[in-house]
């Protein structure tokens, strides 16, 4: 019962958390470089404006952060939210729209939402948790600057190469707590930043084999990064996805 309610309370601060940087500037891939691949990555846009990065689990089905769906405290309305998919670029993408069914989890930063077809590839879920150790991708359109990061969002898709970390690690505090739904990660390439929020972390592969492993929620700008974990959410993701 302790360690239930010591996670909830994770959860809770998790989502604080995301409420600042929501409320905040929204970024992407800051270092890394170009994606040449990503056919699941869809870049969420509240008024028409970028905001988020998210992943489609199905042809009908995208997830991200929770936190993406919230401004100063409030829900926004499906209808001012919409998303870019099909293409590394955004600005070449199709553009869909919720048509009326989010789910929120609440035990991790994440958020299925339920829009119009799409035609593209929806990722693979993972099975397996991430391993310390193990050399992971993220994707996404934010910002590459840590100064105005609404000014620098990325219009193409870009990705950081991260290694995870043990969750009882000094260095992962505020990112994973041991024994959590959410893994930490160290910078190797590129570090994630607002406007990356919801997007996706995949296991590295060939194409069409990589495996979304987790749903990044947040970084320091500089070091270190956090993911819900995908492996232990599949149970929830398939419930909701058959709505």
């Amino acid at each position: 019962m302790v360690r239930r309610v010591r996670l909830l309370l994770v959860a809770a601060l998790l989502m604080v958390t995301g409420l600042v940087l929501a409320a905040g500037p929204a970024s992407a891939v800051i270092g890394g470089s170009k994606s040449t691949y990503g056919p699941w990555a869809v870049r969420m846009l509240i008024d028409g404006k970028p905001a988020c990065t998210g992943t489609a689990v199905t042809k009908q089905w995208i997830i991200t952060a929770s936190h993406c769906f919230f401004e100063q405290g409030q829900e926004i309305a499906d209808k001012r939210i919409s998303f870019r998919v099909g293409d590394l670029d955004m600005r070449k993408g199709t553009t869909v729209r919720p048509v009326g069914k989010r789910a929120g989890n609440a035990h991790a930063d994440m958020m299925l939402i339920k829009v119009s077809p799409m035609k593209v590839r929806p990722a693979r879920l993972a099975t397996a948790h991430a391993r310390p150790g193990e050399i992971v991708r993220q994707y996404g359109w934010g910002a590459t600057c840590t100064t105005d990061e609404n000014a620098c969002q990325s219009p193409v898709l870009k990705q950081s190469t991260l290694r995870v970390v043990r969750s009882d690690a000094r260095r992962c505090e505020g990112f994973a707590v041991p024994g959590g739904t959410d893994f930490c990660m160290e910078k190797v390439s590129g570090i994630p930043a607002g406007g990356d929020s919801g997007a996706p972390v995949m296991t590295i592969g060939a194409h069409g084999k990589e495996t979304l492993l987790g749903v990044f929620y947040g970084s320091d700008r500089e070091k270190m990064a956090g993911a819900g974990e995908i492996a232990q959410q599949l149970a929830w993701i398939h419930k909701v996805t058959k709505r």
